[in-house]
């Protein structure tokens, strides 16, 4: 809870729809986070696995966890601007 309240917090700038997940269950939290536009999941042993635009992407320990999610949300968030933008301007 204290992980989604900071980040929660940290993102309250964004304000681009797209789909975050957050799981720290390893057996459900996979097949959530592939339905989402960024994920994590808990792993175990202080780590856990990055999933961006519904595919796995790469593992990122925990406690650099909420500053990554943070640096993937916004970039996620700039490209569906970006991409707005561009089919606006067509």
């Amino acid at each position: 809870i204290k992980t989604v309240e900071a980040l929660e917090k940290r993102l309250e700038h964004i304000k681009t729809p797209m789909s975050l997940s957050i799981i720290g269950c390893v057996v459900n939290g996979p097949g959530e986070a592939l339905m989402t536009d960024v994920g994590f999941t808990g792993g175990g042993a202080g780590s856990g696995m990055v999933y961006l635009a519904g595919k796995q992407s790469h593992k990122m320990s925990n406690d650099r966890m909420i500053d990554h999610i943070v640096e993937e949300v916004e970039k996620k968030a700039a490209q569906i601007e970006a991409s707005g933008e561009m089919a606006a301007a067509e």
